[in-house]
Parts: C-alpha cells; structure tokens; sequence
C-alpha cells in the first residue's frame, strides 16, 4: 500500500512543498529503501523512526520499505521528516487510515522514545502550508507559537508520536496554538542603554541621528576609549520598532538558521550583530558545505557592527559590497543557488593609525607615515566609498566626563527620527524605495535636485577631495536626509557642506590617505 505525507524542504529562507511517498511492500526480502537526494540527518531517519515506533507501540510488519521525497532533484536536510515518515509508514501498514493524512502539513524530529524535538524553519514552513491551502499542521511543541504567527491556518503543536497520532484520527481535539501577535510588541524588555549615558561626543550623535533616520552606513574613526563602541550599541535604541512584516522576514532567518529563541513566536526587536573580526567570509555572508545564514543576513532589517574594522581580513571585507548594494546577498553552489535578504545598517569603527592616537593630542602617535598608510589601506576605496558617514570621534575631555548625564536621550532622537521615517515613507508611497538611502538613477535626480550654487559648491567639493562617482551620489542621499530633518523641501549649500564633512576619509589632506 503506498501512503502519502506532506511536508518540505528549505530553500534559502523560503519552503518548498515536499511529498514524501511510502511503499510498504508483503513480498519480497525486508529492506528499507530511501530515495529522493537525502542528506545525512535524513538517511538516519530510519534509525530514530523505527525505534520511535517500536518504543511507542507500534510495530510494523516485516516488509520491503520504499520511500520516495519528491520532487527528487530537490535536495533535502535536516531532521525534520522524522515525523512525516513515522505517519506515512503507519498509514502504509494500516495502522492508521491512509486518507487521515490528506490535507496535513507535518515537521519534527523524533527522539527514540518517541518524543518530538524542535527542528529549524517551521515559520517559512506554516506560511508556505497556509498558502498551499492546508487543513492543519503538526510540529512540535517547542515550534508551534512560531507557526502560531501565521493568521489563516491551524497548527497544533505535539509533544510525542502518540499525540501526533492522535490529533491526526481525531482521537485528541486539542486547541490550535494562537500567539497575541500585538502583546508581543507591547510586551517586549526596554532596550539596553540610552545616549544619555554618552558623554560629549555630540558630533558623533548627530550623525547618528542622520544615519538612523535614513538608513546611511556609518564609520566612527577616533582613539581608544573615545565611546565608538558605546555609541555604537546604543544606536537600536534610537531605531523604528520593527513592522509586522519586518518581524516576519526576520524570524524566517533566524528560524532557518536555528536561531530562533525556544517558544519564541516573533523576533521583535531589530538585530544587533557584532562579529568578531576573526570572522571567516563564510561566517560573515553566508554559505558553507550546507548553506546558512551569515551575520549580514542575521543582521537583516538591523545593525552590522564591525568594531576594529582594519583587523577583519581584507577579502572577508570585500564580500560586503553585494549585500551593501543590493539588499541581498546569493550564494551559488555547484547544484544551486540560494538568496538571502540582508538589509541592514552597517556600522563600523576604527582607529585612525595602529597605536590608536594619530588624532588624541594627549598622547604621542608612534606609528611611521607608511604604516599608517599600511593600516588604513586594509579598507579598500570601493568599501570605504560605500560607508556613507564617516565620523571623527575624539578623546572625550575631562569636562565633559565630570559633566552630569545629558538631556538629549535615546527617546527624544528617536521622536525626531521617526518623523523623518514618516517623511520619506509619504514621499516614496508606491516606489519600491523605502528610504533616503536607498536613491539611484532618476529618483535621485528628482528628489536630490540642486540649484546653480549649490552645483558649484559640489563642484568645487569634488575636485577638492576626490571624490568618486559613488561618494557624490552618498553625499547628495545624506544632504537629502540632512534637510528632511530640518523640514527643508530642497537641499541648501549647508545640507551639502555639512554632508561632506562627514566624509573623513575622502579629505586628501589627511596623513596616509
């Protein structure tokens, strides 16, 4: 008899419908065959699957077992059609009735007693079963307030084999997992940290109320303990709270890559991912033997921060110039090629030369002309063209460490930021841009469009510092966010001149540069 149980497979963040076939055969020698291109955990499914049944009860007939995933050019991974199997094979065997199965989406891996686990990627799995027009699906009870998110469709989540069972013939009627998608949002911990706590540095805030609000890539250069780090961790403080769908795009990839905190149904905050800078390029985009996520795409809709920027590897650096661009980042291997989304904020930080105090008039730089041309040359120009802002922050004085905490806090920079949010998301209604950031081509022309002196002072700028096609086009976005935040319809010479003096390491007056 041949049974029929649905599941699926991964596909960078996305599911794809998987049927998975059993033929139990009477005749023939007792054999168990599994086809359809499984990997490692799902060849062992054997092993865990007919324990589980044993352990659980139930024993199936001596017989010639074949079982197919289809389609059968897709590859599939991971522990998650032990579930699936164990039905499929006591439907084959008649131990429960075949058609119980129809309509059932199933995922969850089975320990030998027959416990269910969580596994990776139940989110994309739940929205891609409610879209294939499921009656219902089975995970385990671990995954089912991250399925429960999914408006539309019943899941149920099942702690054994023998309730699984059960809810499949009827015999259990438990009540669907519902998740209070708005108490996730009203209920989430304060963040950490408030800019309040930042002594000085008020140039540095600045240009990260300017980064923030339109979405720019930032670089703070300064000595050692000058507070880039600090500034830096406190950044999500003063971003947007993530939308609906935000939230779900971001759990897709942490469910994907088992990242998902146990029983949390939505990742509402945005991501802060700080790699070390022992990072491989692997790590840091993405891929390996089995492809997952990397910190770029962990940090989707969030913060990259890349604290002691000159110490990455040059080629793991290099890698980022896709994502930065496009948003997303495609991994190709030999048999396929996968995309993930990897939207973010990339915020960095660096000395200015390798002892740390070329710019701290309190201590004595060191380092020779060549070798900080050496150490500053580690950051190529085509990833330093793409850092929008690129800060100086300096030794903080002792007047300002003795100073009591400051009045502008993480609350009141967010208030102005998300007015300008707001701003840009009128202006760009019906375009596929979001924020000022992301401008190119006649978007820019229309919405960045300067007058005659304004063109000369840019100009002037350009031959000045050098700067490349791209700098221009960054410099023209953060004069636009400069000038929403003063409510400004044009972009003005001040816009422009304080844009540019953002750029630090584009002025060719600066030592090794």
């Amino acid at each position: 008899m041949i049974a029929i149980a649905r599941t699926a497979a991964l596909l960078g963040i996305e599911a794809v419908p998987v049927s998975l076939e059993v033929d139990l055969a009477r005749s023939g020698m007792p054999a168990f065959t599994l086809v359809g291109l499984a990997e490692g955990a799902v060849r062992e499914a054997k092993e865990r699957v007919l324990a589980a049944l044993k352990n659980a009860g139930h024993r199936l007939p001596p017989s010639r077992i074949t079982v197919n995933l289809a389609p059968a050019d897709l590859r599939k991974e991971g522990s998650a059609y032990d579930l699936p199997l164990a039905l499929c094979l006591l439907a084959a065997a008649e131990v429960i009735e075949a058609p119980l199965l129809d309509g059932w989406f199933l995922a969850g891996e089975l320990s030998l007693d027959g416990r269910l686990g969580p596994v990776p990627g139940v989110l994309p799995l739940a929205i891609m079963a409610r879209d294939q027009g499921a009656s219902g699906l089975i995970v385990p009870e671990e995954n089912a307030a991250e399925a429960a998110v999914v408006q539309g469709l019943s899941v149920y989540g099942a702690q054994s084999l023998t309730q699984a069972v059960g809810i499949i013939t009827g015999e259990l009627t438990p009540t669907p997992a519902t998740v209070d998608v708005e108490a996730l949002w009203a209920g989430q911990i304060s963040l950490e940290g408030d800019f309040s706590e930042v002594k000085g540095q008020d140039h540095a805030k600045r240009a990260i109320e300017i980064a923030a609000a339109g979405g720019h890539n930032l670089l703070f250069v300064g000595p050692p303990g000058s507070g880039k780090t600090m500034l830096a961790q406190r950044i999500p403080t003063v971003l947007p709270p993530l939308s609906f769908e935000e939230a779900l795009e971001v759990t897709k990839i942490y469910s994907v890559a088992g990242m998902l905190p146990r029983e949390a149904a939505l990742i509402v905050r945005r991501p802060f991912r700080p790699p070390h800078h022992t990072i491989s390029d692997a790590g840091l985009i993405g891929g390996g033997a089995n492809p997952r996520p990397g910190e770029v795409s962990l940090a989707h809709r969030g913060v990259l921060f890349l604290d002691e920027l000159p110490e990455f590897k040059k080629h793991v650096l290099e890698v980022l110039r896709q994502p930065l661009e496009d948003g997303q980042v495609t991994i190709s291997r030999a048999a396929l090629s996968l995309t993930y989304p990897s939207d973010f904020m990339l915020v960095a930080a660096m000395n200015p030369c390798p002892c740390g105090y070329l710019t701290d008039d309190r201590h004595e730089c060191t380092c020779q002309p060549l070798a900080i041309g050496r150490y500053r040359g580690r950051i190529s120009g085509p990833l330093m063209d793409r850092i929008d802002l690129q800060v100086e922050v300096p030794a903080v004085p002792y007047d300002d460490l003795k100073a009591p905490r400051g009045a502008r806090d993480s609350a009141a920079m967010r208030q102005g930021i998300l007015k300008v949010r707001a701003l840009q998301a009128e202006r760009y209604t019906g375009q596929r841009i979001r924020l000022n950031s992301e401008l190119t081509g006649a978007n820019l022309e229309r919405w960045c469009a300067v007058g005659e002196d304004e063109q000369r002072f840019l100009e002037q700028a350009v031959r000045r510092l050098g700067l490349s096609a791209r700098a221009y086009t960054r410099v023209l976005r953060i004069a636009r966010t400069i000038a929403d935040m003063e409510d400004a319809p044009t972009i003005g010479i001040g816009h422009l001149a304080e844009a540019i003096n953002f750029r630090t390491m584009d002025r060719v007056n600066q030592p090794g540069a």
